[in-house]
């Protein structure tokens, strides 16, 4: 019986302490919070194809970030980018005039200062120098459909060939009698045939099969400076001293002037876009002119600045018009679609860059005034 009533006993404690509510866990502390610019990751990139994101934004205080960037369409890839700026020394004393890039990757420039052609290696930086001949002074160079250099030398008063392999150094001298035309630039015309301007109020032709060199009086007298081709091969030169652009009639070996709006606006140099206009920097005015030979009609845009001085002017291969402008410094760039001026200050002063001529994804200027060379390079 003591047995049974102990047996009872057991089971009532049990019974008692199992009936009893559970002791309440601790709380489980929350995770550290972290500052947003430490903790939160970047939102994955819209892929454009409209795929949602699933990363679930964290739940913060700051502002929502904002939402991904739709790529780009097709069109507005071609928008050009900001350039990237080198330099490369020549010589002291060179005074690099004009510039021109070689098939080759080399770099020709005229080396006014000491009678010289210059050509430089932008993989190492080196230069070699071609003496032309005493009494030199270069002042245009161009790479004609030969591969070769042709220069335009005032101080020779001719036009001059370098071989690009073996150096060697042709001269054809103007016409005697023709006077000093302070010979300016040359250009080849669409049939192979090289023109040339000088300020002495000259423009001529040296058609380098026969080696026989022309020269003109030039309509309005003095001036004649600036000179490029169109794509269908019809010449135009600026006329500085003049203030007009020349259309030159290769048959006729006659010079027609077209006059800008602007008086007296000192058309300095010219140069052809794809579409065959022709864009003028006007040295005096301070703008950009572009005459349209199919509508016969000019345009003029002011370039920014309080006191802008358009000297070269180069269209690239994407239809981007360059300046360089010696009140500014810089390197300018305008886009004839949006109207619109992008200004590349140089890192050197005074830069002084007299011309411009480029190849795809590069510009180059002739920087006479540092004695340097410059190239805006496009990713």
């Amino acid at each position: 019986m003591l047995r049974f009533r102990l047996i009872v006993l057991i089971a009532l404690v049990i019974a008692a302490c199992t009936s009893q509510p559970p002791q309440t866990a601790e709380p489980t502390a929350p995770p550290p919070t972290t500052t947003l610019a430490a903790a939160v990751q970047p939102t994955p990139a819209y892929s454009g194809r409209g795929q949602a994101d699933t990363a679930e934004p964290p739940a913060t205080s700051e502002p929502s970030p904002e939402p991904p960037t739709v790529e780009p369409t097709a069109a507005a890839t071609d928008t050009p980018a900001a350039p990237t700026i080198q330099e490369y020394p020549v010589p002291s004393g060179s005074h690099p005039h004009d510039v021109a890039p070689a098939p080759d990757g080399t770099v020709w420039y005229t080396a006014q200062g000491s009678g010289e052609l210059g050509r430089l290696d932008p993989v190492t930086g080196e230069t070699q120098h071609i003496p032309l001949g005493p009494g030199s002074a270069p002042h245009g160079v161009i790479v004609g459909p030969d591969g070769a250099p042709w220069i335009t030398d005032g101080g020779l008063n001719a036009i001059v060939r370098v071989d690009p392999v073996t150096e060697a150094v042709q001269v054809y001298p103007l016409p005697a009698g023709s006077g000093r035309a302070n010979l300016n630039t040359a250009a080849f015309d669409g049939d192979g045939v090289l023109w040339f301007t000088g300020q002495a109020g000259v423009y001529g032709r040296l058609d380098p099969a026969g080696g026989q060199v022309e020269a003109f009086n030039a309509p309005h007298g003095r001036g004649p400076y600036g000179i490029a081709t169109t794509p269908d091969g019809v010449v135009y030169y600026a006329s500085l001293a003049g203030s007009h652009i020349a259309r030159i009639d290769a048959a006729a070996k006659t010079a027609a002037p077209i006059d800008p709006p602007t008086p007296g606006q000192g058309a300095r140099r010219v140069w052809s876009d794809s579409q065959g206009r022709i864009w003028v920097s006007e040295w005096n005015a301070g703008q950009l002119g572009m005459y349209d030979p199919a509508a016969d009609a000019w345009r003029e845009w002011r370039l920014p600045g309080s006191n802008p001085m358009p000297y070269a002017v180069y269209v690239d291969d994407r239809d981007q018009v360059w300046l360089s402008d010696f009140g500014a410094n810089a390197m300018v760039r305008f886009d004839p679609v949006t109207e619109t001026f992008d200004v590349f200050p140089l890192p050197s002063s005074p830069a002084n860059v007299r011309q411009i001529l480029g190849r795809p994804g590069e510009v180059w200027g002739a920087e006479s005034g540092v004695d340097q060379l410059v190239v805006l390079r496009f990713p």
